[in-house]
């Protein structure tokens, strides 16, 4: 079913959005005052949620990797090893448990993203912003490249490494619990990396050393129950720009994953962290490992809570012109590169102000 918006030959889209946005009051605001029906500009007139879509085959889903014993088994970190390798060539995603960190620790952050966005609104205009230079900022995620479109979701992002906000500049709704979770979302990433590492045959502290686990950029999202969620995305096709993102999400679902043409619900297991690959990622692996599309469907129950954590670079004044290409230990007569050497900066820029979504800005960067 195609959703297409009636045509208003007066209708001025982007004046609607800075409505919203000068509102300050998030999606969440729009909700409290009573809405019933969904604002035009959240209406995306291109949606077609069939589009490859379907029941997939039975048993298909995204891999599941259990990291008991990953320190302390060689054995058991070889099967590891392998089922990364597997999950990363296939799928670009894999659902992690026994990861290490306290399930208090998780159910703890999503409601501290809970109480930030439930507090009363002053608070949180404070922080609506979208100057980029700001290290925490708070606001409706609206695409203002060429879609114009508006999402269904209010976030707060925050820049936590290598150079993260003084504490005070944190919201104490959330302060500590980012704080102490982020902590371990680092040390989860190392290991990560590590394994990444050696799963392609590199020494394992090849892509720390080149840079992959510096940036951490955090990224919290809310979504009420919405009111006519088949006209609507949380968030629209597209693929991650850094390197790895960590995610943990709550028990409502609505994510899914592009995989052999079929889109596939990524169906939360309670204590698990989502783990994806992002496009530098796929360009420095020479394709050996791939970022795939994804989106995040609006439901009709709510709030739905999820928290993302980019390991990306472009966020380091003094690395942002570090260059990135296909990975030379990697490289062969049997298998040359596939894409030119890239800054992060280039690339942001290229995906973020020209990138249109559901495209693949990786095309732009190939030989």
């Amino acid at each position: 079913m195609v959703v297409t918006a009636p045509a208003e030959s007066n209708y001025d889209r982007k004046t609607e959005l800075m409505a919203i946005d000068r509102s300050k009051s998030g999606i969440k605001g729009l909700v409290d005052a009573g809405l019933a029906k969904l604002p035009r500009v959240f209406v995306h007139d291109h949606l077609d949620l069939q589009i490859k879509s379907g029941p997939p085959p039975a048993g298909v889903q995204i891999p599941v990797i259990d990291f008991a014993g990953v320190n302390t088994d060689s054995t058991r970190r070889g099967e590891i090893l392998e089922e990364i390798r597997n999950a990363c060539k296939k799928w670009g995603f894999f659902q992690l448990v026994n990861h290490g960190i306290p399930v208090t620790t998780l159910e703890e952050m999503i409601n501290g993203i809970r109480r930030f966005n439930e507090q009363d609104p002053e608070a949180k205009e404070k922080l609506y912003s979208r100057e980029e230079s700001k290290k925490v900022t708070f606001n409706t995620k609206i695409d203002m490249s060429q879609a114009l479109a508006a999402y269904w979701r209010d976030t707060i992002t925050c820049v936590m490494a290598p150079n993260p906000p003084a504490p005070e500049e944190i919201p104490e709704a959330c302060r500590d619990i980012l704080l102490d979770y982020t902590n371990n979302v680092m040390d989860l990433g190392h290991t990560l990396f590590e394994l990444l590492s050696e799963s392609l045959g590199l020494n394992p502290n090849h892509l720390k050393d080149i840079g992959c686990t510096e940036g951490l950029y955090v990224m919290g999202h809310y979504s009420p129950a919405c009111p006519e969620p088949e006209l609507t995305m949380g968030t629209g096709i597209h693929t991650d720009s850094g390197f790895l993102t960590v995610l943990l999400q709550d028990q409502i679902g609505g994510l899914q994953v592009l995989h052999d043409n079929q889109w596939i619900d990524v169906t939360p297991i309670p204590g698990a962290l989502i783990i994806n690959l992002g496009d530098l990622l796929q360009l420095i692996s020479n394709d050996k490992y791939i970022s795939v599309y994804h989106r995040v469907l609006a439901r009709n129950v709510g709030p739905r809570i999820s928290i993302a954590s980019f390991f990306r670079t472009y966020i380091q004044p003094d690395n942002a012109l570090r260059m990135y290409g296909p990975i030379k230990e990697l490289l062969s007569d049997d298998n040359p590169p596939i894409y030119k050497e890239t800054n992060v900066v280039d690339y942001f820029k290229f995906k973020h102000v020209k990138g249109v979504e559901g495209t693949s800005a990786l095309a732009h960067f190939k030989l």
